[in-house]
């Protein structure tokens, strides 16, 4: 174990105890739920866009899971606003990856990029480029 892993778990505990931006928009442009099936993870994930309509300017989050999928979705609230839709789309998981500071294995990994692929989808209904009702990992 280095050093720098122990600080990044220690940030992933920090966000999952106390979550940044948890709650809900009076009135989000656009919001969007996913699940992650295989650990019991929900995120609902609000997000406000500025005048132009394609920058993000606030993020909220809610709902429920593990540490790992609590944790960034709190750092991705933090990410985003500031963000194009654009690069919004552009992200993967290795921005995630790289936010988190930790290894994540496959089953991790799913846990992880919840609430990115939440906000992706949820871009992408409000675009009207996919009609969906809910996000999911399964896949």
């Amino acid at each position: 174990m280095s050093m720098g892993s122990d600080m990044y778990r220690e940030q992933i505990l920090d966000h999952y105890k106390n979550p940044r931006n948890y709650g809900e928009l009076e009135e989000p442009t656009f919001s969007h739920v996913g699940e992650n099936p295989m650990c019991g993870d929900e995120i609902r994930v609000d997000v406000n866009l500025e005048d132009d309509d394609e920058t993000i300017e606030y993020v909220a989050f809610s709902g429920d899971g593990c540490a790992i999928s609590q944790a960034s979705a709190s750092l991705l609230t933090q990410e985003l606003p500031g963000m194009s839709m654009d690069e919004l789309a552009e992200m993967d998981r290795d921005d995630i990856a790289e936010m988190l500071g930790i290894e994540l294995s496959p089953m991790r990994i799913k846990c992880a990029v919840l609430a990115e692929k939440v906000v992706q989808d949820g871009a992408d209904i409000y675009k009207g480029e996919k009609e969906i009702d809910r996000t999911t990992t399964e896949d």
